[in-house]
């Protein structure tokens, strides 16, 4: 009987911890936005249309959203204001469009940043895509989840910017 008062003690606790952050909402350090980068990993890059789809998502989302190309590849790049579960994972986006996404292991550029990344497959078509997600204090994130719990925790202050490369394998 003293183990299940435990165990239930330990669930309701746990059930609490996101609730334990000291501010209601996050309010950013910086909520100007500066505009988006002209050049990505040294190359250039030009900003590209939002399909209709990604518009729609985009009038929703806490911040700003934008797609681009460097010519071999597309970025989307994400500028976000608040924390949010607005923030999904690439290998959602993708599964969402009926592709069939495998992680891959964290990935190392040529700058030494991190990056989470998944394999998808749709149709012939084979893609790598990997994402980031860093704040202007110097923290990064391979994955969204451990960013939001960052974010909810108050370990990370906002704005944040979240970086989506996509690839042909």
């Amino acid at each position: 009987m003293r183990n299940i008062a435990i165990y239930l003690f330990a669930c309701g606790f746990a059930a609490l911890v996101p609730f334990a952050s000291y501010e209601p909402d996050h309010v950013p350090d910086e909520t100007t936005f500066h505009g988006w980068p002209t050049e990505f990993q040294g190359k250039p890059i030009e900003q590209l249309q939002l399909s209709e789809r990604e518009r729609a998502f985009a009038s929703g989302f806490p911040g700003r959203v934008a797609k681009f190309t460097d010519g071999s590849r597309m970025l989307i790049m994400r500028w976000v204001t608040k924390r949010t579960r607005k923030l999904h994972p690439a290998s959602h986006c993708f599964k969402g469009m009926g592709y069939t996404v495998r992680p891959l292991p964290i990935r190392i550029d040529s700058q030494g940043v991190g990056w989470g990344c998944i394999e998808a497959k749709k149709n012939g078509r084979h893609l790598v895509v990997c994402e980031r997600i860093f704040d202007n204090l110097g923290n990064a994130w391979t994955d969204v989840s451990s960013w939001y719990w960052a974010a909810l925790m108050n370990r990370t202050r906002g704005t944040w910017w979240a970086l989506t490369v996509v690839k042909n394998r």
